[in-house]
């Protein structure tokens, strides 16, 4: 009885410690840092898995990503890249038709604005992530400085991971908007949400933006994570497996010839069968063009005797 109760012990202690390897992993990240330093710090006060990404033009930018390294957590670069929809751009927002220089400028600046980054992500962006050409040099760019990519997915075309392939760039991908209404009830719909995906998947990250209806969610909701859900940083993720559901896409290379605007004009068909042309007709023309030529006129004038005197 003894050996059969030690044999029942090692099992359930094993099974104790193999657990924690089949929890979900959930990764939190949270955009738009650099605005509104109350509500940010409110955020850095949660577990340091938290990740935050920071926008490199923000007024408070280095302070609130500094503040967030110093407390543990992991920062990100906020990008801002071009949307399909018409809207006033913010400073150095990334296009599709921007040079490789430019684009390395852009993020070489970025760098240097958010200090401790390891990985950027975009704000907004589904014109700029939907084109291959673009996110290849983005892709190269953010292989210089070691960052990885956390695709926002604001698009669901985004062509980001084809754009890495060939790079050392590692990709991840959003699963969850937590806040796209402020309503409480939503957000934390949402939260649930992300824990289900979390748990079925094996992982799963979650976006939100430092709204005070965002931070009571979470500052009621994580205290009672499930116990089969752990909370890490989106860089923990970047070698689970990634399935890249985006369609190739057919956009003209930026060295390619401009399109002729005309090229595709028809001909109208002619209503009736045309004349045959002899090649006496050309002399009969060019007759009569000499003949009413301005030269020819002046000739006959002058022999008329126009131009004499009396």
């Amino acid at each position: 009885m003894l050996q059969f109760r030690h044999i029942v012990f090692s099992v359930v202690s094993a099974l104790a410690l193999a657990a924690p390897v089949y929890a979900g992993k959930l990764a939190i990240v949270i955009d738009d840092f650099g605005y509104r330093p109350h509500n940010e710090n409110q955020i850095l006060a949660m577990p340091q898995a938290i990740s935050v990404a920071v926008l490199p033009n923000a007024p408070h930018a280095r302070e609130m990503a500094t503040k967030a390294h110093n407390s543990g957590h992991e920062v990100l670069i906020h990008l801002p890249m071009a949307p399909i929809s018409k809207q006033p751009l913010e400073k150095d927002t990334l296009r599709p038709q921007m040079s490789s220089d430019e684009i390395e400028r852009i993020i070489r600046e970025a760098y240097q604005k958010v200090p401790y980054a390891v990985g950027l992500n975009n704000h907004m962006g589904s014109a700029m992530t939907s084109s291959l050409f673009g996110m290849q040099k983005v892709m190269q760019a953010l292989e210089r400085y070691n960052l990885y990519f956390l695709d926002s997915m604001t698009i669901g075309n985004s062509q980001a991971m084809r754009a890495a392939q060939g790079t050392g760039v590692k990709v991840i991908k959003r699963k969850v908007f937590l806040d796209d209404t402020q309503n409480e009830a939503d957000i934390r719909a949402q939260f649930n949400r992300a824990v289900q995906l979390a748990r079925r998947n094996g992982s799963a990250i979650a976006i939100g933006h430092p709204h005070p209806s965002t931070v009571r969610v979470l500052q009621q909701m994580l205290p009672t994570l499930p116990s089969d859900i752990i909370l890490v940083r989106p860089s923990s993720l970047l070698n689970e497996p990634q399935v890249d559901t985006s369609r190739p896409v057919s956009e003209p290379s930026p060295q390619t010839t401009p399109r002729n605007p005309f090229s595709g004009v028809k001909l109208c068909a002619p209503k009736q069968k045309p004349e045959p042309v002899y090649a006496t007709r050309f002399f009969t023309v060019l007759g009569e063009s000499i003949r009413q030529s301005t030269l020819v006129h002046y000739i006959q004038l002058q022999w008329q005797g126009w131009g004499k005197k009396a």
